[in-house]
């Protein structure tokens, strides 16, 4: 992995981390308008690992949700999104 990429990694995980803390679950975007001025390619970097964690964080809950189900700790299942074709990242 690159310098670039190592850093922006590091900065979506603590800004991911500090959300909570804030209080503010877009506060990743408030980070990303900062980068954007400074420099567009670290925001981009910044924000491919962003959609990379939330996108992690989204299939968690949906396995953990579908353990769940079939443990009987919960009832219904749990509805994959409608696949528009590809049209995410």
């Amino acid at each position: 992995m690159s310098t670039l990429q190592d850093m922006a990694d590091k900065l979506a995980d603590d800004v991911l981390a500090a959300e909570s803390e804030l209080g503010d679950d877009r506060f990743f975007e408030k980070v990303a308008k900062v980068l954007m001025a400074a420099s567009p390619t670290f925001q981009e970097a910044y924000m491919t690992s962003i959609r990379v964690r939330l996108a992690e964080r989204r299939g968690r809950d949906f396995l953990n949700q579908a353990l769940a189900a079939k443990r009987g700790e919960v009832e219904a299942e749990p509805v994959a999104p409608i696949d528009f074709g590809g049209m995410g990242h």
